[in-house]
């Protein structure tokens, strides 16, 4: 097989953005291979059918295989090598990828620089301990998506949801559009973990009820689901259920949006350090881990809202992995680690590499809980504020971001701060 310098694996919005990035960055299309383990590149969004891709990153709204086909076609464009029906086995920490593929059988590749962009998977009902039998009928949301818009079948007619992720409150829409009646969305926190704009497009616009603070206590059914029953839960006692609040539900379907966790497999097995909030790489401002030459963008790194942040974290993968194999890459002088504050969940770069000459480092984080009228801040452990930034609201389900000017870096530079903190602060205003 053909030497290549770059390679990514998964073939989904992150790594394709990541390799149109590393060709527009100078490197030759034929120094890429892309692996993808499915049929077609693309990733889940090939079914997504729904609309609301692409506004930020194209200025349009896209459905989900509409945006994907553009980064396929500028894939192609471009000369980029895709390799389908490919399963990596392992890396190591010195960039050495083995794959298993139809076409080339089993391969070995040693590579100047992996960019790791193998997406998320769905938390199952084994992670939940639900009580109850175990019939058929409980589902991952991704998975009822699949069955409808890719193979054709409808999981079921009477549905229940729990959680409320931006994917278990689209799937509440579809199945209403194919004719089932969803009758409720139960979320265990106090809060929506979707977008606004979701809960009103797909659960209001539908008339299906939210039920916050509310879970699954019981499966029912032998052979199919009959039934769940939901009860509310305690806030102040570790969100155990309460007795005395039960509601059965006559369903014969249970789906499940629990929560989505990071393919880390091939980035544990490498040794390669992993964030315990966001369960994804450890990485600086250019995505690069603990491993060197070895990036991760996308929801294999933390979980985005949006595709279109996706493509612009990848983005900078492939341009700083394009970066390294040229030569380009400005030298480190000194790291600062990202901490974080009140009302800050995690953050990603967990750290920032500076060079002589910094250049502007744009921070993703979420929040941990509802706020109303906050300002959020990024400052030095010494007080001296970098970015300073009031909002109305902020909310666990919508990713927040700051930008910190190259100016202010090269203060931090010159000052010999070891430590950056992101924090939130409440100005007024009840939590939500």
């Amino acid at each position: 097989m053909a030497a290549h310098k770059l390679i990514i694996i998964g073939g989904g919005p992150a790594g394709l953005s990541a390799a149109v990035a590393a060709v527009d960055a100078g490197l030759a299309p034929e120094d890429i291979l892309v692996l993808e383990r499915d049929s077609e590149p693309g990733g889940i969004l090939n079914q997504c059918i729904h609309a609301g891709f692409g506004l930020h990153r194209f200025g349009e709204e896209l459905t989900g295989p509409e945006y994907s086909g553009r980064y396929i076609a500028m894939a192609r464009e471009r000369g980029i090598p895709i390799l389908c029906n490919a399963m990596v086995l392992s890396l190591t920490d010195d960039r050495r990828v083995t794959f298993v593929s139809p076409e080339t059988g089993y391969t070995t590749v040693d590579a100047e620089a992996v960019i790791l962009a193998m997406g998320c998977r769905e938390r199952t009902r084994g992670a939940l301990g639900i009580p109850g039998t175990r019939p058929s009928g409980v589902y991952t949301a991704g998975c009822a998506q699949r069955y409808i818009n890719i193979e054709g079948y409808m999981p079921g007619r009477r549905v229940v949801i729990l959680g409320s992720g931006d994917i278990g409150l689209i799937m509440a829409r579809r199945m209403t559009l194919e004719g089932a009646k969803v009758l409720a969305v139960c979320e265990i926190m106090p809060y929506s973990g979707g977008l606004a704009r979701n809960i009103v497009q797909c659960l209001d616009d539908f008339g299906i009820p939210l039920k916050l603070s509310h879970t699954v206590v019981q499966i029912h059914g032998r052979d199919r689901v009959e039934g769940v029953t939901v009860a509310a839960v305690d806030e102040a006692n570790g969100r155990r259920p309460i007795p005395g609040t039960e509601e059965y539900f006559a369903c014969d379907t249970l789906l499940l949006s629990v929560g989505l966790i990071p393919e880390n497999e091939l980035t544990r097995g490498a040794g390669i350090t992993l964030d315990r909030m966001t369960n994804g790489a450890s990485v600086n401002q250019f995505r690069e881990t603990s491993a060197p030459g070895i990036y991760a963008c996308g929801n294999v790194l933390h979980v985005h809202d949006l595709v279109d942040y996706v493509s612009e974290e990848a983005d900078t993968a492939g341009r700083a992995a394009a970066a390294r194999i040229l030569g380009n890459a400005a030298p480190v002088v000194r790291s600062v680690k990202l901490t974080t504050g009140h009302g800050i969940r995690y953050t990603v770069p967990e750290r920032i590499d500076l060079a002589e000459e910094p250049e502007d480092v744009r921070i993703f984080f979420r929040v941990t809980d509802v706020f109303k009228k906050v300002r959020l801040t990024v400052e030095t452990a010494a007080g001296a504020i970098l970015v300073n930034k009031a909002k109305s609201a902020a909310a666990p389900g919508e990713m927040e971001s700051l930008t910190i000017p190259a100016a202010k870096l090269r203060e931090v530079l010159a000052s010999g701060t070891e430590e950056i903190l992101v924090k939130l602060t409440e100005t007024g205003g009840d939590k939500s």
